[in-house]
């Protein structure tokens, strides 16, 4: 007598989804085994982030059927999917910044789990089983990127798993805890979850994916065993045209120092954050210098410092230098109008305001570009120049009017860095600018980085990808409990040297006769 074909754990049958002037899914077929680790593909736009939705019940489809363990259900929102044992990790976090960690994950999880103290043990234990560490009374607005998506895993593996979503899990993850994840994942498989995995990093899907479904333009376009192809063969049925996937940049060395950070001191006043110590920084006209580091190791502070977020006391103005011009202490404007950009590592609620059109976005940040005449707004130029960076940087939106919120993560960062560029600054200064963006944004954003690099503009980007840094960065560095490394010359640097750097393995910067002074106690990160 022969058995029965094991009933899949999640069927989704003629999956339809459209939002007004957009098909976001189109008739999607999924299957999903028990213990399976299933791949979901497609660049960003493809309609990815709208099937997980419906799966977990925040979004509901216009047609089609769910099927859970071969019966048809409604999934009617996020608490039932819950309950069904189905925990998902958005790329964008769904985190209330105010509360501590352990009283987000007592959220998630319901009043019969326990109260956030009698979460805390359980939250230790298990985020450093993971091998990733979480202190449970922190105030989640106090922790850096890394962690709050460390916050995002852990709640989910803290419930009673059957079907595991991860939306890029491992964006912000150094290779050492991306392995430790993977470890897990796989366990998690052997014990019978089901695991469905979005996630840019084709090598990542290849060595852990036993399966894959690949969208473009809303539809299933194919099915592929990732272990079998190549990273390019993946690119290519996920964009279609693979040209400049594979692009190799040549190193170059800088010409005249554009910023300076000299001896800089700064004591954080924040019991959880990160102090900076003795951080020595330049970065010439025609490089790329890129810094590495696991999340929470000083990044943030030396970003807001850069930016004007948090300024120095006058006294020490000339602990941070553009074109030899003290900036230590100006606003964020004034630094921008000496020639500096950026582009912060969170896209949406910082790059960009989520309810206001691109156009207003773009007025942001570039309102010194001739957008403004006696402190009225020219409302044609700025229209003209967020189209112009829609064109430019290949921008997928219906127009400049669309909100900023309404964009996939990687059309929103083409658009973010894109206006950035289009200031054409002396300095830029870009944190984790591919987090989350498909194969074909990513290469387009560093082929824009390499052409502002060798226009003259001095780039600064900080990331947590290994592989990014070593593609465009021409020297390299990482920080490490708010030290930095001495900077090398990338293309005599290994991936091993970087990520003995990273875990604090350098000798330090040698000193210099003048010692900088902790920041005043009002210059507090949030």
């Amino acid at each position: 007598m022969s058995s029965s074909p094991p009933v899949p754990r999640l069927q989704l049958q003629g999956i339809t989804k459209r939002y007004p002037g957009c098909l976001a899914n189109d008739r999607i077929d999924l299957s999903i085994e028990p213990g399976e680790i299933h791949a979901l593909l497609g660049e960003n736009g493809a309609g990815k982030s709208t099937l997980m939705k419906i799966i977990y019940g925040v979004t509901q489809p216009d047609s089609g059927s769910i099927v859970w363990h071969g019966e048809p259900l409604k999934m009617r929102d996020p608490a039932m999917a819950r309950q069904l044992g189905i925990g998902m990790v958005f790329q964008h976090f769904s985190l209330f910044e105010t509360l501590t960690v352990a009283e987000n994950i007592a959220l998630a999880m319901g009043s019969e789990a326990g109260t956030p103290k009698q979460l805390e043990p359980r939250i230790r234990e298990v985020s450093q089983r993971y091998g990733m560490p979480l202190e449970p009374q922190r105030l989640v607005h106090s922790l850096s990127i890394g962690e709050r998506q460390r916050v995002e895993i852990v709640r989910c593996l803290m419930q009673d798993i059957k079907l595991l979503i991860l939306d890029e899990p491992t964006s912000v993850l150094t290779p050492q805890e991306a392995d430790e994840l993977f470890a897990t994942l796989r366990r998690l498989a052997a014990e019978g979850c089901s695991i469905l995995f979005i996630s840019h990093k084709l090598g990542e899907v290849r060595a852990l994916c036993q399966s894959a479904t690949v969208l473009r333009g809303g539809r299933v376009s194919g099915h592929c065993v990732p272990a079998d192809c190549s990273d390019l063969e993946l690119a290519k049925l996920m964009v279609g045209d693979a040209e400049g996937l594979e692009s190799s940049y040549p190193k170059v060395s800088g010409g005249r120092v554009r910023l300076r950070v000299d001896d800089l001191n700064w004591h954080n006043i924040d019991p959880f954050g990160t102090s900076l110590t003795s951080l020595r920084l330049e970065v010439r006209s025609g490089e790329i210098v890129g810094i590495a580091g696991v999340a929470g190791n000083g990044q943030d502070e030396l970003l807001a410092l850069l930016s004007g977020e948090v300024r120095l006391p006058r006294g020490e103005r000339e602990r941070i230098s553009l074109d030899d011009h003290p900036i230590a202490n100006l606003y964020p404007d004034a630094r921008r109008s000496r020639g500096l950009a950026f582009v912060p590592a969170e896209r949406l609620g910082h790059g960009a305001v989520p309810d206001m059109s691109l156009s207003d976005n773009a007025l942001l940040t570039a309102f010194q570009q001739g957008l403004l005449s006696k402190g009225l707004i020219k409302r044609a130029k700025v229209l003209a120049f967020a189209e112009e960076i829609i064109q430019r940087f290949a921008v997928k939106t219906p127009n400049a009017q669309a909100p900023a919120r309404s964009l996939s993560g990687g059309n929103l960062q083409k658009f973010i860095l894109g206006r950035e560029i289009m200031q054409q600054p002396k300095l830029l200064v870009a944190a984790h600018p591919t987090w989350g963006v498909d194969v074909g944004a990513a290469a387009a954003i560093h082929r824009a980085l390499i052409a502002l690099r060798d226009a003259g503009a001095a780039i600064l980007v900080i990331s947590e990808d290994l592989d990014e840094l070593f593609q465009i960065s021409d020297r390299i560095g990482a920080l490490s409990g708010g030290t930095l490394s001495p900077l090398a010359a990338t293309a005599s640097t290994t991936p091993a040297d970087v990520g003995r750097w990273m875990a604090g393995q350098f000798a330090p910067q040698a000193p210099h006769l003048c010692t900088g002074s902790s920041a005043s106690s009002a210059a507090t990160l949030s």
